[in-house]
């Protein structure tokens, strides 16, 4: 049975399914009807942040164009451009186990692709969640679904994974960002340009 999370909770991983230590991060979206004459491709992304919540290379930037991150533990299985169907649309594969120790935080973002230009933003978007499965079993352990909050956002920072005391714990984050892709990245140690 999973763990439902609202924006702001946090909840154990590891300490609560011992022995655990690779595990697969879906991410989901639907996208609503609109006249704007352009397809949404929404992209999800990883960063790999230090203590200091930022990025130390642009290897810790984990997307669609860089699939594998901190030395192989963190794998994006590629890019979802339409969003159709159910079940996830990306999914991120992780092994906790291998995470190198410089990393203390994997955040997971949700953008979408020239939004600014296309006039696009979340609030155009339903149903965004992010999941957390044990990769061996395939069981759901925690859900953290959005909800509708979002208007001109264009991106989304969802949740992340965080050391504990030695353990790994996920936080609903939930925030929303304007300037899209490159606000993140900037935010997060990243040279935009």
């Amino acid at each position: 049975m999973a763990v439902s999370l609202s924006k702001g909770q946090k909840v154990d991983l590891t300490k609560t399914n011992p022995g655990m230590t690779k595990v697969v991060v879906g991410l989901g979206w639907d996208t609503n009807k609109y006249d704007g004459g352009n397809d949404f491709d929404l992209d999800s992304s990883v960063f790999l942040l230090g203590d200091n919540g930022k990025v130390t290379s642009e290897g810790d930037f984990v997307f669609y164009n860089n699939t594998t991150g901190a030395g192989g533990a963190v794998v994006h299985t590629g890019d979802n451009r339409t969003g159709e169907g159910d079940g996830d649309d990306e999914q991120v594969k992780i092994d906790l186990a291998n995470v190198p120790a410089s990393v203390q935080r994997i955040t997971f973002t949700i953008t979408i692709h020239d939004g600014e230009a296309r006039n696009q933003n979340f609030g155009q978007v339903s149903n965004s969640y992010v999941r957390i499965l044990n990769e061996d079993s395939g069981e759901e352990l925690i859900r953290y679904d959005l909800g509708e909050d979002f208007s001109i956002e264009t991106a989304l920072v969802v949740g992340e994974l965080y050391r504990h005391n030695g353990e790994w714990k996920f936080s609903a984050i939930g925030s929303g960002y304007q300037g899209g892709l490159a606000a993140l990245a900037k935010d997060f140690g990243l040279q935009v340009g």
